[in-house]
């Protein structure tokens, strides 16, 4: 193969884990990130974030050698780029897409560039932006030629690979998932998917950039529609006086219907960001896919009005928040409705608020400057007078509802299910608003 060594820009939670499972095939990785505790961290055979079993498999790669991380690049056979994507507010246009982060990055690899390259975006990105990666790259490098005026023969390759996997399972999924590459050039797809392939055992598809960018933005808007439904279902049958949860198996026994799970909202770096790009490439097209969105980012304002209306009947109620991650099982609270609606509660001044998340050991700073208290589950429990849960982790399943028969429990997660199947459970639904 003609690429041995690999150079990946961004070691976050797609970042690190490529890099990784990249270096655990023998080829030499260097890990390249701006946050200099994330560099000394995986230099020490730690991983920074958490992600089931990879500070095993960052530990065995750093120490045979085949990964280093650095904040400074190096020379590389094949660049990937990882860095976030996140919103700039503009005059009317809210969400519009901020690719500085790759910009940077591609100022960063223009400095030490050479021919034969091969250059990968992986961050989920606008339709265009790898084009955008091309000319910005070209303009810095005048020397070499890329593939949007060259073709198959310049002599830099450029490519679009975006991750899609899930938190939790993402070093099985990164082997295991088909990857969509879409390359300016014939060549440039022959050359990611010769890179990919190393360590890809699902399908490597070939397409062109643009349809590779559109493909991820795709799968989570379609995701985002669904479960908007879902939430939007969630609140009818609030209204209705209706068990939304027992209502969707019902439902879901017809062979052509799969209702989703509601939910307080939806967060994470994909689905909650994804659908704006979308927007804000095509704002009067976009309809459904925009209602989606702000369908999703209305819930966490309707559960916040279900814990207020409950705190009006205390004088001083104590209020405990279960889960603060976007998903349950995992540390990762970026775009997590729960942590907007447990910093809202707590901003009400409306009563005590304690905060529990098994996966963190310490409350982002959003929380802790408002007096919200990170405490155990146990704690939780003994002090509520109001229980609002908020994510499913697997802790939470295994509650025991004898501890809650004094408690008012407000569940946006369905993670105790209710049927009015014997008189035990008619006594218990009386605790309980579904969100």
């Amino acid at each position: 193969m003609s690429i041995s060594k690999v150079s990946v820009l961004g070691l976050g939670y797609i970042g690190l884990p490529t890099a990784a499972v990249i270096a655990s095939r023998g080829l030499n990785v260097i890990g390249v990130d701006v946050n200099k505790h994330a560099v000394d961290t995986i230099n020490l055979g730690l991983a920074h974030i958490v992600e089931p079993n990879l500070d095993y498999l960052v530990k065995n790669v750093v120490g045979s050698g085949y990964l280093k991380a650095t904040m400074t690049i190096e020379p590389a056979d094949a660049f990937i780029i990882a860095v976030p994507t996140p919103f700039r507010n503009e005059p009317g246009r809210e969400h519009c897409p901020d690719l500085s982060f790759i910009k940077s990055a591609c100022d960063e690899i223009a400095k030490v560039l050479k021919k034969g390259d091969l250059v990968i975006l992986e961050s989920t990105s606008p339709v265009g932006t790898t084009e955008k990666v091309a000319a910005w790259l070209a303009q810095s490098r005048n020397d070499l030629t890329f593939p949007q005026c060259s073709g198959v023969e310049a002599d830099v390759n450029i490519a679009h690979c975006p991750e899609r996997v899930i938190p939790g399972y993402v070093l099985e999924e990164l082997v295991s998932n088909d990857r969509v590459i879409g390359g300016i050039s014939p060549k440039c797809c022959d050359r990611a998917v010769e890179l990919y392939k190393t360590f890809v055992q699902g399908e490597c598809i070939a397409t062109n950039a643009r349809t590779a960018e559109m493909a991820k933005l795709t799968e989570n808007s379609f995701r985002d529609v669904n479960i908007a439904f879902a939430n939007e279902l969630s609140i009818i049958c609030d209204k209705l006086d209706i068990n939304v949860w027992d209502l969707i198996k019902l439902t879901n026994r017809h062979p052509r219907v799969n209702v989703l799970q509601p939910g307080p909202g939806v967060g994470g770096h994909c689905i909650a960001v994804d659908p704006w790009f979308i927007v804000d490439s095509c704002p009067e097209e976009a309809k459904i896919i925009k209602q989606a969105r702000l369908t999703n980012d209305a819930k966490p304002g309707y559960v916040i009005r279900k814990v207020q209306a409950e705190a009006k009947k205390y004088s001083n109620p104590t209020i405990a928040c279960l889960g603060l991650a976007f998903k349950a099982d995992i540390d990762d609270l970026r775009e997590s409705p729960s942590v907007e609606i447990v910093e809202s509660i707590a901003q009400m001044n409306i009563g005590e608020v304690l905060a529990v998340e098994p996966n963190i050991q310490q409350l982002p700073n959003s929380l802790s400057s408002t007096g919200v208290e990170l405490v155990s589950y146990e704690q939780a429990i003994s002090r509520a007078d109001i229980v609002v849960l908020l994510v499913d982790h697997q802790q939470f399943k295994e509650i025991d509802k004898k501890a809650l028969f004094a408690k008012v429990l407000i569940d946006t997660r369905g993670v105790i299910l209710l049927s009015e199947g014997s008189d035990k459970e008619l006594e218990l639904s009386e605790m309980y608003e579904l969100a």
